[in-house]
């Protein structure tokens, strides 16, 4: 899907029933725009639902202030206008309450954007805008006082944020990308202290994906090849819809021979990802055209001393994500299929998997198919792309199980004796 060169209104319609799906703002909250190459600002109507909106709903505002549309315009309109005249560079603005982002907001503080390394490097620094009516110029004025500092993102006291960039669709990985964040900070304070990335180690974390790949155009693709990259596809969609990856976070592989496979791209939003977009991997060689996931080494490391691995998930779901900023331990033994799928979960520091992937790939074995990188994310491996994927969706359930239960009384997990009992029962040993 070419985003950009969708209609602004169709582009609107699009970023917003998506963040109203993911119960990111609610019916009658929030508002997008779009200031176009001709000073048209399109913007969303005042008071209409959101999860029903179309392109025709969508408002026209001419530069010289001339509104042509169906409805009125939102009535944040003056802090978008003021936006676009303060920033030139500017060409979309994205605001609404998403509950994580609305918390920090009523205890007036910022998420902290280092608890994994994504959030700094999409949103940068984030600033708080003092609290004012909605609608008002003085909640205009004091977005702006933020604005003209250069930043992107902003937080408002008591109300929710504002995202802008020179297109929609980056202001809204902003958006999803901080609210990521928040939500990684609420639940990791339900279990521990959440740990922040030093600058050293988000250093560390720049150097990922300096990998030199050569080019190659592929002479065909096999009938099996199709068939994985539309199942890797589906898997990918469904990773999204079910928060186990944002828009431009979360990778799969799937293993096609001894030397090649298939990979997430880099930067490619996950939502629409389609097969043509997935990069063929042979030997140190990439699909000509194509930038493949900045894991891309880790991978071929994995299946260069795995044979019996043919599909690898990486992803920062939030309850597993909650323990690798904490450093808390996440325990398998919950129920006997938590314990069954995942077995023992080996945790590792932050940045082993960039400056030592040697070792994080000898800590995987039949007994450890699952690894939880402190910080950064959750890989786990399969014989097949659902086995691969089965782990990773029930590391994250196992995760929010604990932190529920930890909410309501003292947790009990099978015991030695009762582990070995499944053990045998499975054949497990």
């Amino acid at each position: 899907m070419n985003f950009n060169l969708m209609h602004p209104a169709e582009q609107i319609v699009l970023l917003l029933s998506r963040v109203y799906q993911k119960g990111l703002t609610t019916t009658s909250g929030g508002n997008l725009s779009i200031k176009d190459s001709e000073g048209v600002i399109w913007i969303t109507p005042s008071g209409i639902d959101k999860g029903s909106l179309t392109a025709a709903d969508i408002c026209k505002v001419l530069p010289d202030g001339t509104i042509i549309g169906k409805y009125k315009p939102s009535v944040e309109l003056p802090f978008h206008k003021l936006v676009y005249e303060t920033r030139p560079d500017v060409s979309a603005v994205l605001h609404a309450h998403p509950p994580a982002l609305v918390s920090y907001s009523l205890i007036r503080k910022i998420p902290d954007i280092n608890i994994v390394p994504t959030p700094s490097e999409v949103c940068g620094k984030v600033g708080i805008a003092k609290y004012e009516v909605p609608g008002s110029d003085a909640l205009a004025n004091r977005i702006v006082e933020e604005i003209k500092k250069g930043l992107n993102v902003v937080i408002m006291e008591n109300h929710g944020v504002i995202t802008c960039a020179d297109n929609l669709f980056e202001a809204f990985k902003r958006f999803e990308t901080l609210n990521f964040a928040a939500s990684i900070g609420i639940t990791a304070s339900i279990i521990g202290k959440p740990v922040s990335l030093t600058k050293d180690q988000l250093k560390i974390y720049s150097t990922k994906g300096n990998n030199v790949l050569g080019e190659f155009i592929p002479n065909d693709f096999s009938s099996d090849e199709r068939r994985l990259r539309k199942e890797m596809c589906a898997l990918i969609h469904r990773s999204y819809d079910q928060g186990l990856f944002t828009s431009t976070q979360g990778t799969f592989s799937v293993r096609l021979d001894k030397h090649s496979f298939l990979i997430t791209p880099y930067g490619v939003d996950r939502k629409y990802i389609e097969p043509e977009d997935l990069v063929r991997i042979e030997f140190n060689w990439r699909e000509a055209g194509k930038v493949p996931s900045r894991s891309v080494g880790l991978h071929r490391l994995i299946y260069d001393e795995h044979p019996e691995i043919n599909a690898i998930t990486v992803a920062q779901p939030k309850h597993v994500m909650a323990f690798g900023a904490t450093h808390a331990h996440l325990d398998s033994r919950t129920i006997p299929e938590s314990y069954i799928s995942m077995r023992d979960i080996v945790v590792l520091p932050f940045g082993t998997n960039i400056v030592d992937p040697e070792k994080l790939s000898a800590s995987i074995s039949v007994h450890s198919p699952v690894v939880l990188i402190q910080n950064d994310s959750v890989i786990s491996t399969g014989t097949s792309l659902i086995n691969a994927f089965d782990r990773l969706e029930v590391a994250e359930f196992t995760a929010n199980t604990i932190i529920h239960a930890k909410m309501i009384g003292n947790i009990v997990m099978i015991n030695d004796k009762e582990v070995e009992d499944i053990n045998q029962a499975f054949h497990l040993n």
